[in-house]
């Protein structure tokens, strides 16, 4: 059986009741997500790395493991329609956006604090990011300015939007 998509893959693992164990960091993981098309998996971790995975057959296989951050990486996202753009947010006060085809950091922004979650927007045009100090920020993911950034008097666990991009939401605690 050819496997296609994330489905495929789970659909595998549940017939077969099989869970196997990836090791591709030094440290703890922080983050897991699917790119937009189901085909690769990213990982955050504490060695401040970002682990590529490609969806093969029968298993995950370890593409690239990418460096940069001087921190850990605590959250990651990617774009919601470019299956090769990832971001990541660190505790080293930066988000870094990544091309997954070819494994570099496209750039590094500047951020107030250290980071704890990131979300890109449906559209694709805003990366929201937090941080420790609950700040979220808003960036242009086209120019990579930030835009714009909210002060909360609260603890800011989770963001997340709408699917018209129009509305923002954050839990808080």
């Amino acid at each position: 059986m050819q496997i296609k998509s994330a489905e495929d893959f789970k659909s595998k693992f549940k017939r077969n009741q099989k869970t196997r164990e990836l090791v591709a960091h030094s440290s703890k993981v922080h983050s897991v997500a699917w790119n937009a098309n189901g085909k690769k998996l990213a990982s955050g971790s504490y060695d401040k790395t970002a682990g590529i995975y490609s969806l093969g057959s029968d298993r995950l296989n370890k593409e690239q493991i990418l460096k940069g951050h001087t921190d850990s990486v605590d959250q990651l996202c990617w774009h919601p329609t470019n299956p090769d753009l990832l971001a990541t947010a660190s505790g080293d006060k930066s988000i870094r956006i990544w091309d997954t085809k070819s494994y570099k950091s496209i750039t590094s922004i500047p951020t107030k604090g250290e980071n704890i979650n990131i979300c890109w927007s449906p559209d694709g045009k805003t990366i929201a990011v937090g941080n420790k100090d609950d700040l979220v920020t808003f960036v242009d993911s086209r120019t990579y300015k930030v835009k714009a950034e909210k002060q909360f008097k609260y603890e800011v666990n989770e963001l997340t939007w709408n699917k018209e991009s129009n509305l923002f939401f954050f839990t808080n605690g």
